[in-house]
C-alpha cells in the first residue's frame, strides 16, 4: 500500500462524521486489554455475535492522528500489512528490523485488538539477499529450507502468545480450471509442495495456541467456477489427513464491480471448509471499481456506489451466516492509503472510507449489518 494523499482530518471530525457517541463499552475478556468503544462502532456491534472485525495497518494508519483514532474506534483486529513479512523483517541476512511489527504488536494490546500475523510463507515479498542467493546458487535447496525453517522460528516465536491468526502460507493455488498447486511457484520449485506442510509444522512448534492458517484468493467462488476452491478443499482434507497442523482458512476477498459475485456460493464453501473442522476467516476485504483518477477516487460509473457497498455487505453476509467465520478483515479503511490505484490501472474507491476519511455506503451498509446480527430487527405490533 502506498499513500495517495495526505489528510489533514482531526480525530473530532472523524467521530462526528461517523456518529459516534460519548457511550462507551469494554470489549469482552479475550481481546487484551480493555478498550472502550462506543457501541455502533463496528467491533463493538460484531463482538455482540462473537465475530472480530479487523483491518491491514501500514505505518501511515499508526502515524495520522485521525487514521489512528479510526483504527482503534472501529476494529477489533488488526493484520500487518508488510511489516511481518520476511523482506522487511530480516533485510540484511541476519540482521532483523522488528520495529514495525513491534509497533502495531504494541498498539493491538494498548487498544484490547487481536492480531493476525501475515505472511510466513510466500513468493512475494522475499529479502533480495535470499532470492539472489537462490538464483545464482550460493545459496543450495538445502540452505534454503533451513533458512526457511529458521525464518518461521524465530519470528513465531518472537511473538509468541501475542498473536491470534498466522497466515503460515499464502496464495500457492494456480487460477486455472483445474487448479493446482503452482508447480511455479518460488517455493515449490525449489523445495517440493512438501514444503507448505513443513511451514505449518514449523509455526505450530513455534507457538501451539496460535490458529494457523491458510490464505489465497478466489477459493470462496469468487472466480464464478469454483474450481480453486475445490482444489484447495480436496489439499486441506489431504493434509488433515496426515496430521498437518492447519487450524483455518481465510479468503482473502478481493472483488471487483465489473466482475460477478455470488455471495450464496461463498457461503456454501466457507461452511464446506468448516465442514472439515477448521475456522474460516474473509482476511483481505476490498471491493474496486473504475474510478476518474488516483487522488480523488470517484467512481466513473453511478451505479458502481451501489454495487460497492452491496458486494461488501454480501460477503460480510457470507461470513455471519457460517458459524465457524471468527473474523472479517478489511484491506486497509482509507481509500488514501489504498493499494489498489497503484496495482490496478484506473481503480480504486475499494475501502470502507473515502479519500477524506469519510465513512461510506459501504461502512453504513456493514454497520447496518451488524447491527440486524447483534440485535436483530425491531419488533412490530400490529393495531
Amino acid at each position: 500500500m502506498r499513500l495517495r494523499r495526505l489528510l489533514a482530518v482531526g480525530a473530532a471530525g472523524v467521530a462526528a462524521a461517523l456518529g459516534i457517541t460519548t457511550a462507551a463499552i469494554a470489549m469482552p475478556a479475550g481481546t487484551g486489554q480493555a478498550s472502550a468503544v462506543a457501541p455502533d462502532s463496528l467491533r463493538a456491534l460484531a463482538a455482540k455475535v462473537g465475530l472480530h472485525i479487523g483491518t491491514a495497518v501500514i505505518p501511515f494508519d499508526l502515524d495520522h492522528p485521525a487514521y489512528r483514532q479510526t483504527l482503534a474506534d472501529q476494529f477489533s483486529v488488526v493484520t500487518p500489512g508488510n511489516e511481518m513479512k520476511w523482506q522487511v523483517v530480516e533485510p540484511t541476512q541476519g540482521q532483523f528490523d522488528w520495529s514495525g511489527a513491534d509497533r502495531l504488536v504494541a498498539f493491538a494490546e494498548q487498544h484490547g485488538q487481536l492480531v493476525r500475523g501475515h505472511t510466513l510463507l510466500w513468493h512475494n515479498q522475499l529479502p533480495n539477499w535470499l532470492t539472489s542467493g537462490v538464483a545464482n546458487g550460493t545459496i543450495s535447496n538445502t540452505e534454503l529450507t533451513e533458512l526457511l525453517h529458521q525464518h518461521i522460528i524465530t519470528e513465531v516465536s518472537r511473538y509468541k502468545g501475542k498473536i491470534w491468526q498466522w497466515d503460515v502460507a499464502n496464495e500457492f493455488f494456480t487460477d486455472a480450471n483445474p487448479s493446482t498447486i503452482n508447480p511455479n511457484d518460488f517455493w515449490v520449485s525449489h523445495l517440493g509442495a512438501g514444503i507448505i506442510a513443513d511451514a505449518f509444522r514449523w509455526a505450530h512448534q513455534a507457538d501451539p495456541h496460535a490458529l494457523l492458517c491458510y490464505n489465497d484468493y478466489n477459493i470462496a467462488g469468487e472466480d464464478g467456477t469454483n474450481a480453486k476452491s475445490d482444489a484447495v478443499y480436496a489439499w486441506l482434507t489431504q493434509m488433515l489427513s496426515q496430521g498437518v497442523p492447519i487450524d483455518c482458512v481465510g479468503d482473502q476477498g478481493h472483488l471487483d464491480t465489473q466482475f460477478g459475485f455470488s455471495s450464496t456460493q461463498m457461503t456454501q464453501d466457507l461452511r464446506r471448509y468448516a465442514t472439515l473442522g477448521l475456522k474460516v476467516a474473509i482476511t483481505e476485504a476490498d471491493v474496486r471499481t473504475f474510478v476518474d483518477n488516483a487522488t480523488d477516487q470517484v467512481p466513473t460509473d453511478h451505479l458502481a456506489t451501489f454495487a460497492q457497498p452491496y458486494e461488501f455487505s454480501q460477503m460480510l453476509k457470507a461470513c455471519l451466516a457460517v458459524r465457524a467465520c471468527i473474523s472479517f478483515t478489511v484491506w486497509g479503511f482509507g481509500d488514501a492509503d489504498s493499494w489498489v490505484p497503484g496495482f490496478f490501472t484506473g481503480e480504486g474507491y475499494a475501502t470502507l472510507y473515502d479519500v477524506n476519511l469519510q465513512p461510506k455506503p459501504a461502512f453504513t451498509d456493514l454497520q447496518q449489518d451488524l447491527g440486524l446480527a447483534a440485535r436483530g430487527a425491531p419488533h412490530r405490533t400490529g393495531d
